[in-house]
């Protein structure tokens, strides 16, 4: 089975950036539909970005422009650029993977179609 363990959150100033990463072991995502989610307190959990095994992408308008979803094959692993930071990004950021196609898939699902996730990790933008 596929395991996910995010890392890379923390603190940042507003206008800053961070780089997410997701190490996925078990087995090769590089087939797969991965993606990134947030969840702040109280809030829904919500679509961030999509990246599909031809390495087409899909972003949610709120982030569209400011960050960027991308995977290392060789290394198995989803990272999230995150670039000009705003209060309102602040959220636990989940991975998750799926082993079937993005084809059908939209960010407003909230992840549910998503077979595997990892633990998060935090970003606090202040």
């Amino acid at each position: 089975d596929v395991q996910l363990v995010e890392s890379g959150g923390g603190s940042v100033q507003a206008g800053g950036s961070l780089r997410l990463s997701c190490a996925a072991s078990g087995h090769t995502v590089s087939t797969y539909c991965l993606a990134w989610f947030r969840q702040a307190p109280g809030k829904e959990r919500e679509g961030v970005a999509l990246i599909d095994v031809d390495g087409s992408t899909t972003y949610s308008e709120s982030v569209k422009g400011r960050f960027a979803i991308s995977q290392d094959n060789a290394k198995n692993t989803l990272y999230l650029q995150m670039n000009n930071l705003k209060l309102e990004d602040t959220a636990r950021y989940f991975c998750a993977a799926d082993s079937m196609s993005c084809r059908g898939r939209v960010l407003t699902l909230g992840g549910a179609d998503f077979a595997h996730w990892g633990q998060g990790t935090q970003v606090t933008v202040s």
